[in-house]
């Protein structure tokens, strides 16, 4: 990595190697905070999933015991 600033140094070119370091950070974080997007993402699906089959669950056993009452 130290070549790589010398050579730049030498030709005067430090400008370019900030603004390379920048973009490259600014990709790295960016493409860091979309994979936490996607996981968020996944995350939240699962979430709602277990919440409807717990919904299904509940109105299944209410239904259930509805039955239960009525037929006593």
């Amino acid at each position: 990595m130290s070549d790589l600033i010398k050579i730049f140094g030498e030709r005067g070119d430090l400008a370019h190697l900030a603004l390379l370091l920048w973009a490259g950070a600014a990709s790295a974080g960016l493409w860091f905070a979309l994979r936490e997007l996607a996981a968020a993402s996944r995350r939240f699906d699962d979430f709602v999933h277990a919440l409807e089959l717990f919904n299904r669950r509940a109105r299944r056993r209410a239904r259930d015991v509805a039955r239960e009452h009525d037929d006593e």
